[in-house]
């Protein structure tokens, strides 16, 4: 039985002396190729990567979070391939790895296309640039300030703070309302004065209180029309034009402000009401 075994391991390592006798330079070979091919591969990548960084950053069309999309994609494929060439410069039989990798590619892919369709939205939006953080937008069924944006989603802060995620494929597929795009805006206000009031009093009133009012823009000048005879009031729309910063401090002081001129001028706010004529 001993002498069995040590004619076993005398063979093995017989056999083993013949391999490295005729195979082992050619594989030293093959592996002092293969870490030379890796060093430079590597190298190679990190240029590759921080010069498409710099061609990227030249572009006024694509913003920060789709560059570091672009250069991580083309960075993880450039591995992928450098670790191919490196398996297969060794004798590895790649040509499995590359099948198995194709269907389940189409396997990831046909579970999340979900994530593939708010990837592919999140492209749209760094390219199109329809809002920026900071930005107040109307989007989703949701409003508010947009406070991050990344590939996937878009997350926003309502004005009483609250934190909504809108998927971006969502936010892509409706229509946007970006409220700080330009740098002025329209406030809209409408008052009902009575029948027996003076348009034109009225009209002189909302005028001074707007002309007294310093966030409110000389030019374009505020509009004061009647916009409607209604049942009990002559409506008056009112629309003076500010800052978008100033939005909702101009309409809330102009509403105040106003009131307050008509009860001084005399000008009646009539309730909603109702003449009955008995026969």
């Amino acid at each position: 039985m001993e002498n069995c075994n040590m004619e076993q391991c005398t063979e093995w390592v017989r056999s083993v002396g013949e391999y490295l006798a005729h195979e082992g330079v050619d594989m030293a070979i093959r592996v002092a190729i293969a870490a030379a091919l890796f060093a430079v591969g590597v190298l190679l990548i990190r240029v590759l990567s921080a010069a498409l960084e710099k061609v990227i950053a030249k572009s006024k069309r694509l913003d920060g979070i789709i560059s570091r999309f672009i250069v991580s994609v083309v960075s993880k494929f450039a591995w992928a391939m450098l670790i191919i060439m490196v398996l297969k410069q060794v004798g590895i039989d790649v040509t499995p790895l590359v099948a198995g990798l194709g269907v389940t590619g189409f396997i990831v892919g046909f579970a999340c296309q979900e994530s593939l369709a708010n990837l592919a939205a999140g492209v749209m939006i760094a390219l199109n640039h329809p809002f920026k953080v900071g930005d107040f937008i109307q989007a989703g069924g949701q409003e508010g300030v947009v406070k991050e944006l990344n590939m996937m989603a878009t997350i926003i802060a309502t004005g009483d703070n609250k934190q909504i995620v809108l998927p971006n494929k969502v936010v892509w597929g409706s229509p946007i309302v970006n409220f700080s795009a330009n740098p002025t805006r329209r406030v809209d206000m409408v008052f009902g004065i009575a029948y027996g009031s003076s348009i034109a009093k009225a009209k002189e009133i909302v005028a001074a209180t707007l002309a007294e009012m310093p966030e409110v823009l000389k030019d374009p000048q505020p509009t004061i029309e009647v916009k409607s005879l209604d049942d009990s009031a002559v409506t008056l729309t009112v629309r003076p034009w500010v800052a978008k910063e100033n939005y909702w401090p101009v309409y809330f002081a102009a509403n105040q402000k106003i009131k307050e001129a008509f009860d001084r001028g005399g000008i009646e706010i009539p309730f909603p009401q109702l003449d009955v004529h008995q026969r």
